[in-house]
């Protein structure tokens, strides 16, 4: 069974869990659908929205000294968006109306989402082979696991330099202090 078929069985159940669940989505960290259960939301662009959110989240926490991501919760006048951590390559993003006791939600949520990224690590372990290795009829293929290091969300981060440059002495002889 491929990984996205396992992916919306374990939407549709905790979506039984959670009845005041309107929508689930699991995607990749990049914004990519692995599956979703979102009826009346585009999930291409739910998918995209989540991404952004977890790059904004990721720096939020890093520059915060708060840890690696785990969760992002956002309150609107007619319900809640909430998206955990589901592995360090995918996401799970929960779509609920404003009666959710949110202790539920969390809950259940951390759970699928756990859930989640173990089928998905399984996928990339058995998808990923190492550069170079072709395998033969019949050999055995080596797979690469997953990086477990590679924090979820991450996007380079510019730094600011200072100038290498000397500044040039204003008329007068006069330098500019620093």
């Amino acid at each position: 069974m491929a990984v996205e078929s396992d992916v919306l069985d374990e939407l549709h159940r905790l979506r039984n869990r959670v009845p005041q669940l309107t929508g689930s989505l699991a995607a990749t960290v990049d914004g990519l659908v692995l599956a979703h259960d979102a009826p009346g939301t585009e999930p291409e662009g739910l998918a995209a929205l989540t991404a952004a959110a977890l790059g904004v989240a990721h720096r939020m926490a890093e520059a915060t000294a708060r840890g690696g991501f785990r969760e992002l919760l956002l309150r609107g006048a007619d319900g809640y968006v909430a998206t955990y951590a589901a592995g360090p390559a995918a996401v799970l993003t929960l779509l609920a109306d404003g009666r959710v006791n949110v202790g539920r939600l969390h809950l259940e949520g951390r759970r699928s989402g756990a859930r989640i990224g173990e089928l998905v690590a399984a996928r990339i372990g058995h998808d990923r082979t190492r550069p170079g290795d072709r395998a033969a009829p019949g050999e055995h293929t080596t797979t690469t696991p997953a990086d477990p290091a590679r924090p979820i969300g991450t996007l380079p981060v510019r730094t600011p330099q200072r100038p290498v440059h000397e500044p040039r002495p204003q008329a007068g002889g006069h330098r500019r202090p620093i």
